[in-house]
């Protein structure tokens, strides 16, 4: 995939853009297709670059140098930095034309076409240096549910039904795309799509998958994409999700629809998400998780490893394990202290973490505030800090990344909310 060949837009998705001294400055995340008047096919006008801030802009292919495996070197530093936005006689491609169902004229005689779906389009440069679409990659329908067809290429002129209006667009390309992009950067992308094919495209996510990237989502998008599911789909998403981010989307939602998706959720699961509704907003009991890391004094370094290895643990829950007598899940026994996991490290394996507790700083209460606890975090350097009842029993732990949702503008999610902020030049 060099300049020059044949370029095969889905495998450019992701890669690195650099400029002309080597500097990184975004990933690719789509190419623009410009639709003509004429029978001429449609040409590539520019790549969707994704910079800083998850701020998406119009990269000219003009100023693309090179494209291979590994990435994209532009021959400028200089971008315009104003938001991309699609013009009407545009398409783009992973969104637009990924997944399309058409049909493909056979290369001789007069036989039936051939359906398929559209899984990556090829694009070429003629002799007025355009690059243009001369090849679709299409994935034949086999009319069977256990039989995949192969896939074949097929010249522009041969295929029905890729740049027109369609309500035939699948989702399974567009989904292995995804699952090579961080929930956030799925997010990100979700927020770029028309509200029908991001709630197509969020409904053909696993449930897992999808409970990760709501959790990255402006409160609006997630509340739209959970309410297009059915009833019992979305309450097996929320109780994937982590309870204090499944309790703030419940709590954007109408009382009668709350009671409904807490009903169908398994009671173990429901139960921490209803317990964190009904603290007051805006402090530990409402913002804190009630699923850290929790072990008895008798648990070993080894064994604390063990569990903050895990790698469906964020960051912020594994940098440190809470320390409390049984029972050891929340509400726990009394509250002992925590042992960052620095300290996991400098210790033989053999030895027992109730010995290595850190319990001179004195854990949050249920009520305290949002302020409070962003001053107490800077001030010791924390990560996460323990919250306790009345009788310093365990609930749970509020965790930097808690602080920093609950403390920013509730929009700070939506990109759009924000650009009058951003300065481009």
């Amino acid at each position: 995939m060099t300049m020059g060949t044949r370029v095969y837009l889905a495998r450019l998705a992701g890669l690195p853009v650099f400029d002309p001294i080597g500097d990184r400055v975004g990933r690719v995340r789509d190419a623009v297709v410009r639709l003509r008047t004429t029978n001429r096919p449609p040409q590539i006008v520019g790549l969707v670059g994704e910079m800083a801030l998850r701020r998406r802009i119009f990269l000219p292919i003009g100023r693309v140098t090179s494209m291979d495996a590994e990435s994209v070197m532009l021959g400028t530093g200089s971008l315009n930095l104003r938001r991309f936005e699609k013009r009407p006689n545009e398409l783009l491609v992973l969104e637009d034309l990924l997944d399309r169902r058409v049909s493909v004229a056979p290369e001789q005689g007069d036989g039936p076409d051939h359906v398929g779906t559209v899984v990556d389009i090829g694009m070429e440069l003629n002799r007025n240096t355009e690059w243009i679409i001369t090849r679709v990659a299409v994935r034949e329908h086999t009319g069977r549910l256990a039989r995949r067809g192969h896939v074949y290429q097929a010249e522009y002129d041969r295929v029905r039904g890729l740049v027109g209006p369609t309500d035939a667009q699948g989702t399974a390309n567009m989904i292995a795309l995804l699952d090579q992009m961080r929930p956030a950067d799925v997010a990100n992308t979700l927020q770029d799509m028309p509200d029908a094919r991001r709630n197509e495209v969020a409904a053909a996510m696993d449930n897992r998958r999808l409970a990760d990237v709501l959790e990255e989502l402006p409160e609006h998008d997630q509340v739209e994409i959970l309410i297009a599911l059915e009833r019992e789909r979305a309450a097996d998403v929320l109780e994937r999700m982590d309870p204090d981010d499944a309790a703030d989307l419940l709590a954007e939602l109408p009382q009668t629809e709350q009671a409904v998706l807490l009903d169908l959720m398994e009671p173990e699961e429901a139960a921490p998400v209803r317990q964190l509704m009904s603290y007051r907003p805006g402090t530990a009991g409402s913002v804190m998780t009630s699923e850290p890391v929790i072990l008895t004094p008798d648990a070993t370094v080894a064994e604390a490893l063990a569990r903050i290895r895990n790698p469906e643990l964020s960051s912020v829950i594994a940098a440190q394990v809470f320390v409390a007598r049984a029972p050891s899940a929340t509400p726990t026994g009394r509250y002992l202290g925590m042992v960052h996991f620095q300290r996991l490290l400098r210790e033989p394996p053999a030895s027992i973490v109730g010995g290595l507790v850190d319990s001179g700083i004195d854990p949050l209460r249920t009520e305290t505030g949002l302020m409070e606890i962003t001053r107490r975090m800077a001030t010791y350097d924390l990560m996460a800090m323990p919250v306790v009842d009345s009788t310093n029993r365990l609930l749970g732990a509020v965790t930097v990344d808690d602080v920093l949702d609950h403390s920013l503008p509730r929009d700070w999610r939506d990109r759009d909310s924000h650009e009058e902020e951003q300065v481009a030049p």
